[in-house]
């Protein structure tokens, strides 16, 4: 079973990398990558009251360096603004401006076009439960977080020394 585990990650990996290549491809139409637009369909989503770069890096979990960059390119590029925050002057909110609000529809219409082409005939019953395996995964996942979770981590899976440091 060690190695259909392994199988499994290596698989769910490149399932990631497909989506993130095939929404690319469909983002550089209008000069964004895919990180880029699912972070810009976000703060588009929080139009009226803003986003921080705190809730986008708990969203999707890039890290914080990554996060700057992408926001950066976003700002130069004329999609997003920043303002400070009237109850904490120590934090930025993030806007969307009007050039972002004419891509909305392209944005979520690439996001949507490729979730379509990943999930194409799968049976309604068989997406929900993909969703509860993945939810699963993703709790299991999340115990790396808390201190004790070595001694709860399976002993099927193997851990590198430098995911272990980084989480």
């Amino acid at each position: 079973m060690r190695e259909d585990r392994r199988t499994l990650v290596l698989e769910t990996r490149r399932i990631g990398i497909r989506l993130e290549i095939l929404t690319d491809q469909i983002m550089a139409q209008k000069g964004l990558s895919a990180a880029q637009g699912h972070i810009l369909l976000f703060i588009l989503s929080r139009a009226r009251e803003g986003t921080s770069l705190t809730e986008i890096h708990q969203e999707f979990g890039y890290s914080m360096a990554s996060l700057s960059g992408i926001l950066k390119r976003l700002r130069k590029s004329g999609y997003v603004r920043v303002e400070p925050c009237l109850e904490d002057n120590r934090r930025k909110l993030l806007f969307c401006t009007e050039q972002a609000v004419e891509l909305e529809q392209f944005l979520a219409h690439a996001i949507t076009a490729t979730c379509d082409q990943a999930y194409q005939g799968f049976a309604d019953g068989e997406l929900a439960q993909l969703d509860r395996l993945q939810k699963k995964v993703m709790r299991n996942l999340s115990i790396s977080a808390d201190p004790q979770a070595k001694t709860r981590r399976s002993e099927h899976c193997e851990e590198s020394p430098t995911t272990v440091e980084a989480v």
